[in-house]
This record gives structure tokens, C-alpha cells and sequence, in this order.
């Protein structure tokens, strides 16, 4: 189901192409051949199943408590169209970034619909194997950000509820600031990484700049770290989403990247928090891209 907020015309301000609003040359100094900045976007593993719990009232998904780790927050997205990283923000509420949802165009290009929800499968489980799988059932975007930058950020609606899981916290509150140091995680995986798919931790950098939905900064990111969270160090906090980088196939390569920021479309997580509360997408008031 899509239940993409949508105003009645799309803002002049929307980022409908990065690539026009964040050149090659902007991100790699005029340097010759640029690497193109492209948005990050696979083998599966044993599963070990959880446990569901019918209550009376909520439906839980209950891991096996000895395999679970705290990091287990930061989770792998499969969908038809990528494999993505994620972050449980709430315990039915995931965040990864909108390009990893949108659908594709004959020529691969994003499009501004979303996949359905239902084909869409969050993994836990980072160190040697899967112990969880769950799906979602509705999947929550801005009208902009399908392609990169601003507004590439989705909340991602879980089937269940999770039982004993941990949390990332979100800073919304308080923007992104330059000079920041920020790090990204993620489940990425680089040609010449070491051919497992696990949860690394991606090192960043001081913040270059922060503009209204995203910021800038050098970061070691692979292919499927996309909407793996951007998170702060020292607090903890997320503050974006890994959206786009001029990546090589070298895993510890810092190159120029840009994260989309939590921040700028916090009316995004109230949208999908009522809607994982029994509130029909049609009974909400559009949400736009209008700052």
C-alpha cells in the first residue's frame, strides 16, 4: 500500500534530481575523472525463527534472547528493488532511507511510487546469521527524496510490535551542525570487502555543511548501507540517513558524502506512528515538503 503524503503539486524545492542540485563537480573539487555520486544500495542466511506472541489487545514478534545484541537495532531491508540498511526507531517503526523503497523505471530510474510493503522484508541479526525475520505493512515517505538527498528518508511500518528489543534515539529536536562528527552504520558491502554480508560500523567525519534536508561530509560507505542511520558520536543519536556517496570499491575509501537529515521531516515519524496505531492513511491530512 502506498501511503505517500502528497500535497497537490509538487514543491519547486523538491529534490527531484541530486545529480542537478549536487554536481560531480561539487563533491570531488573539479578533479578528473570524477567518481559519480550515486545513491548506496546482496546472499542470504540461515534464519533462526522467533517466537510470536498473541496478546489480547498486540501482536509481538519475541526474538531468541541469546542471540540478540543491542546493535541488532541497526537491521538489513530486502526489497524488490534494493537491499538497504535500517534502524527500529520504535518498536514497530523502522527508518531507512526513500530511494531503498521507490519503485523503478524501465531505464532503473527511481519513480516517485513505492514498492508495496508487503514485499518488503526487515532482517535482524548482524553477527553470523539471521535470527529474525519481519514485514511491513505500510511504508511512509515524503513527496520528495526518491532519488537522493533531501526527503530520502521512509518509516517503515512493522507487521508486529518487538518484544524486548532496544531502540535508536532520533535527535529531531536539534539540527545537524558543521563540524559535527558523525559515523554511519551499515550492511553494506564493497568489491573488495571480504565477501561477508555483516554489520559494520562505516567511519565519518566532521560535518562539511547542512542544508535544509541533508548534509555533507567524507564517509566510508558501500553498496547497501543506504538508509543505514547517521549517527553521532559520543550521544549516540541519529541524526540522518546514508543517502548518497562517490563510493570506489574499497571499503575504507572516504569519499564525498551526503546523508539525509531526520530533522527537517519530523512530521514523517507522527504520520507513521498513528498509522501503526490503527489510523487509516486516508483519514490523515497530506504532509508536503514545504519547509
Amino acid at each position: 500500500m502506498d501511503t505517500r503524503p502528497r500535497s497537490s503539486s509538487r514543491p519547486p524545492t523538491a529534490l527531484t534530481a541530486v545529480a542537478a542540485a549536487l554536481s560531480v563537480a561539487s563533491f570531488l573539487g573539479g578533479c578528473a575523472p570524477p567518481k559519480r555520486p550515486v545513491p548506496i544500495s546482496p546472499a542470504s542466511r540461515l534464519s533462526i525463527q522467533p517466537e510470536s506472541l498473541e496478546g489480547p489487545e498486540e501482536k509481538f514478534f519475541a526474538p531468541p534472547l541469546s542471540f540478540v545484541d543491542p546493535e541488532d537495532a541497526i537491521v538489513r531491508i530486502v526489497g524488490p528493488t534494493a537491499t538497504c540498511t535500517g534502524a527500529l526507531v520504535d518498536s514497530d517503526l523502522v527508518l531507512t532511507a526513500h530511494h531503498c523503497v521507490a519503485e523503478r523505471g524501465p531505464r532503473g530510474e527511481f519513480m516517485e511510487s513505492v514498492v508495496s510493503a508487503r514485499s518488503v522484508r526487515i532482517e535482524f541479526g548482524g553477527r553470523e546469521q539471521v535470527w529474525g525475520k519481519i514485514a511491513a505493512t505500510h511504508i511512509v515517505v515524503p513527496s520528495c527524496g526518491e532519488a537522493g538527498g533531501e526527503g530520502d528518508i521512509a518509516v517503515l511500518v512493522l507487521e508486529k510490535k518487538l518484544a524486548k528489543m532496544k531502540t535508536l534515539p532520533m535527535r529531531l529536536d536539534v539540527p545537524p551542525k558543521k563540524g559535527e562528527l558523525v559515523d554511519a552504520v551499515g550492511f553494506g558491502q564493497c568489491a573488495r570487502g571480504d565477501g561477508a554480508i555483516k554489520r559494520m560500523h562505516r567511519e565519518g567525519g566532521a560535518i562539511e555543511w547542512a542544508k535544509a534536508g541533508s548534509i555533507r561530509l567524507d564517509a566510508a560507505v558501500c553498496p547497501g548501507d543506504s538508509g543505514g542511520p547517521v549517527i553521532v558520536r559520543g550521544s549516540g543519536e541519529i541524526v540522518g540517513v546514508v543517502s548518497l556517496s562517490a563510493m570506489d570499491a574499497d571499503e575504507k575509501t572516504k569519499s564525498p558524502s551526503v546523508m539525509a537529515r531526520v530533522d527537517t521531516f519530523r512530521p514523517i515519524f507522527a504520520y507513521a506512528r498513528l498509522i501503526a496505531d490503527g489510523h487509516s492513511p486516508g483519514e490523515l491530512p497530506p504532509l508536503t515538503c514545504d519547509h
